[in-house]
């Protein structure tokens, strides 16, 4: 029987198939204000094709594997989008408390917000409205659009060409030592979203590099997350298709021949033929992301702080990857956080630097993540 909820019926692929192959500072109950209210926007403003733009450039967001685990829903009388997790996209083994999964959700969320602000419109955010439906995310109200960009989260729009730009680097980077300035735009831009981000110090890197190094020997090990990491990997024939999801092949990076670079290997146990293999820088520079709370509403808040981290870098002509094993182990990941900070729970740790930003992932087509109804 399908639930009924506030906002309409669940969207359709919510249940898993048989087949399981702020910025108005955020505030505590998770809502972004936005003002305009009482612009008249017709239905028509709000058509198919805008939605769809819209939902396009949310779905170029980072997530676990790239899984995308997302699901929107457009309902027209309301002017609202609906984000939904997807949770026959989740990972039980690698992932069994969603946590990986809202951080990419809330960085899709991110996405949209800088979308709609630069398409001018006005959006007032409420994350996790629904308490009896947990898979509700997010409702982003749009209001617009107004020539005079009053309602607007003006300082996202910026950011919008940075979305297509962004890309998981599994690159060596250079040795070129990020500016302090530069770490300061960035430590502020996390701010924004209601999260923290530091850059450790050398005692703190070495601690971290030898936990992703412990984290790495546990994967191997376990079989079911080797299984799971498979399913999201893309070797062979078909790994070219730029439509679809997972990790392909041309997106592994060259196998590290020396450094300590926390670059995930998706080859895993199989090898690549014809795949490279490269020094990797033996002092990463590393930041950490970490919230207050741990709970979804602190993961959704991390993933948007942790996408304008990301798209800030990437302006700034930073190249990025995400490293996530040691935080995968919960036991692992008590000991990644610096107890000299006031950091309450590490939620994402980046490698930043200079080199190759890395090809483009395979997208799944909006079609498939988004319903519009009314």
């Amino acid at each position: 029987m399908t639930a009924m909820f506030p906002y309409g019926p669940e969207p359709r692929g919510s249940e898993p198939p048989e087949d399981h192959r702020r910025r108005e500072n955020p505030s505590a109950d998770g809502r972004t204000a936005a003002s305009g209210t009482g612009r008249a926007a017709t239905l028509r403003d709000l058509d198919p094709a805008k939605v769809t733009a819209l939902v396009e450039d949310a779905t170029a967001a980072p997530s676990m594997h790239n899984a995308q685990p997302w699901r929107f829903r457009f309902l027209r009388g309301d002017r609202a989008l609906l984000l939904y997790s997807d949770l026959a996209r989740a990972m039980p083994r690698a992932d069994p408390t969603t946590r990986g999964l809202h951080l990419g959700c809330g960085a899709a969320l991110f996405n949209l917000r800088v979308a709609a602000a630069h398409a001018g419109w006005a959006a007032a955010t409420e994350l996790l409205p629904d308490p009896a439906e947990p898979r509700l995310l997010a409702v982003v109200r749009l209001d617009g659009p107004d020539p005079t960009g009053a309602g607007t989260e003006e300082d996202l729009a910026p950011l919008y060409p940075a979305i297509r730009r962004r890309r998981t680097s599994r690159h060596p980077f250079t040795d070129e030592v990020i500016a302090p300035a530069l770490k300061d735009t960035l430590c502020a831009a996390a701010l924004l979203e209601g999260a923290r981000l530091l850059f450790p110090d050398a005692w703190h890197i070495h601690t971290l590099l030898e936990l992703v190094r412990d984290a790495e020997g546990r994967d191997a090990m376990d079989e079911a997350l080797s299984q799971e990491l498979g399913h999201w990997t893309r070797v062979g024939a078909g790994a070219a298709d730029k439509t679809g999801d997972g990790v392909p092949q041309d997106a592994f990076g060259p196998r590290r021949l020396y450094g300590r670079a926390p670059v995930r290997d998706f080859a895993g146990r199989h090898p690549v033929p014809g795949r490279a293999a490269a020094r990797f820088e033996d002092a990463p520079q590393l930041a950490v992301l970490g919230t207050q709370g741990d709970r979804p509403r602190d993961w959704l808040l991390a993933g948007q702080a942790m996408e304008r981290v990301l798209l800030q870098a990437t302006l700034d002509g930073l190249a990025t990857s995400l490293t996530s094993q040691a935080l995968d182990w919960p036991e692992l990941r008590w000991t990644v956080r610096d107890p000299q900070s006031a950091m309450g729970f590490v939620q994402m740790v980046l490698r930043l630097g200079y080199g190759p930003a890395g090809p483009g992932a395979p997208r799944r087509p909006v079609r498939e993540v988004l319903d519009i109804s009314g």
